[in-house]
């Protein structure tokens, strides 16, 4: 595997937290002072619009090209379309397209149960919690070993079929990506038994409703043969996509230690936290993810105030010595996979 460039100091070199103060108020205070947590509905509304404008167009395609196995090459475009669809969902689950509760509620049940057979509850209780504590290992979901580990202790306890994914999670990451999609419809599903009963029969009804739908069109717009064969493939690109805008984010990055020193807001999410370069084909490829460090010092900003807001947020953590961390697209890649890679290494050695 390649080494990884542009990791951050040791910790014993890095600046301590102030005694007193805060280091993220100045910064809030100019954020707001710039009107970048004000929200941007017109923006949502016509992102919406656009979106369920595409997907109808493709649920057309789909009914006129069903009889030809070059329904096949629409498969890859609603798969781009959903990972669209559930960047939307993402943004309602933060409050970044309106203030409204209930309406953000609505947004997401559309989009992430209804579209995308996702529990949005599910998701943004997961979201919320890896949201307050990025990349702790005790706290954040996300971190939490399971098909894939993220620190040496974690691959401690590995045996059997789970050390042998261990020792190759680096190169496998992307292949498993692939099973995304179909894993977090599951995922959704068994989320309702933590639900109440009122929240998991709306929950359930949305889930259900886009399991029927999918159904629906795959086998009135197709035969057998080529439904199945466009949901494996539509799944399978809409989980690596997924996969493609998560992974450069917080992997291979500070990882909190539980028993160390309590980092301020600002600490906890620029030093976890890892940005994209790039232009406005990478904001819409990863859905404005890029920003990575700015949206989870502000969850609730609009998408498209995220890069007006870096330069404030760069200049703010070069003033206080705090190391602000931009790389590639690729290069974010392979940062992330020599993590996974370095953290198997201690059971390839056991070979």
């Amino acid at each position: 595997m390649p080494s990884a460039v542009g990791t951050l100091p040791e910790p014993a070199t890095r600046p301590a937290s102030p005694q007193g103060g805060s280091e993220f108020t100045p910064l809030l205070r100019a954020i707001k002072g710039q009107g970048l947590l004000e929200r941007r509905t017109g923006w949502y509304v016509r992102t919406i619009a656009v979106n369920a404008l595409c997907l109808g167009a493709v649920v057309t395609g789909m009914a006129l090209l069903g009889g030809s196995w070059w329904v096949l090459a629409l498969a890859p475009v609603l798969a781009v379309l959903c990972a669209r669809t559930a960047f939307i969902g993402h943004d309602a689950g933060h409050a970044q397209i309106t203030g409204n509760r209930t309406v953000s509620r609505l947004i997401g049940l559309v989009h992430g149960n209804l579209l995308l057979g996702m529990s949005f509850s599910w998701w943004n209780d997961k979201h919320n919690r890896h949201h307050a504590n990025p990349n702790h290992i005790e706290k954040d979901p996300d971190v939490a070993a399971d098909v894939l580990v993220f620190t040496s202790k974690q691959a401690a306890t590995r045996a059997g079929f789970r050390g042998w994914l261990t020792r190759r999670q680096a190169w496998l990451f992307f292949p498993l990506t692939l099973l995304e999609g179909l894993a977090l419809k599951l995922y959704g599903f068994q989320d309702l038994r933590r639900q109440g009963r009122r929240e998991r029969l709306v929950e359930g009804a949305f889930l259900l409703a886009h399991v029927a739908g999918y159904l629906t069109l795959l086998l009135t717009t197709m035969p057998l043969g080529q439904a199945l064969a466009f949901a494996a493939l539509h799944q399978a690109l809409f989980g690596l996509h997924l996969g493609m805008a998560f992974a450069p984010n917080h992997k291979g990055m500070e990882m909190p230690d539980p028993d160390g020193d309590k980092w301020g807001h600002l600490r906890r999410q620029v030093l976890t936290s890892r940005n994209i370069k790039g232009g406005a084909l990478t904001d819409w490829f990863l859905g404005g993810l890029n920003y990575q460090i700015e949206h989870h010092l502000f969850p609730s900003m609009p998408r498209p105030h995220l890069r007006l807001a870096q330069p404030m947020v760069k200049a703010h953590c070069r003033e206080l010595g705090i190391p602000f961390v931009e790389t590639g697209l690729v290069d974010s890649y392979r940062q992330a996979l020599r993590h996974m890679y370095e953290v198997g290494e201690p059971l390839r050695a056991d070979i």
